[in-house]
């Protein structure tokens, strides 16, 4: 899944040159990458050396692995589905 426009990648293997086909983002990027972390060092989950500046544009990243899915990508209407059927299994225990 593209970071910036949510579509899905439909390539499993993603190489440095590689841009998403909707929005032309860059997919070999940070922002598109599962070890992504906004607060750890260098805003990566891995053990990396050197700070990678604009993590929204392709690096040369070996830990690079594409994320399929982000926080957030449902829609609204779902989260609030699921909401709704959680309040409704809860209710559903004290009812008489």
């Amino acid at each position: 899944m593209c970071w910036k426009c949510k579509k899905n990648i439909s390539q499993y293997s993603i190489s440095m040159r590689d841009t998403c086909s909707f929005c032309g983002e860059d997919l070999h990027s940070c922002r598109n990458c599962v070890f992504y972390q906004p607060g750890a060092h260098y805003d990566c989950h891995e053990n990396v050396d050197e700070l990678v500046k604009d993590k929204e544009k392709a690096n040369f990243c070996d830990y690079f692995k594409v994320k399929r899915e982000f926080e957030g990508d449902k829609s609204s209407a779902d989260s609030a589905k699921k909401i709704q059927d959680a309040k409704d299994a809860f209710n559903s225990l004290f009812s008489i």
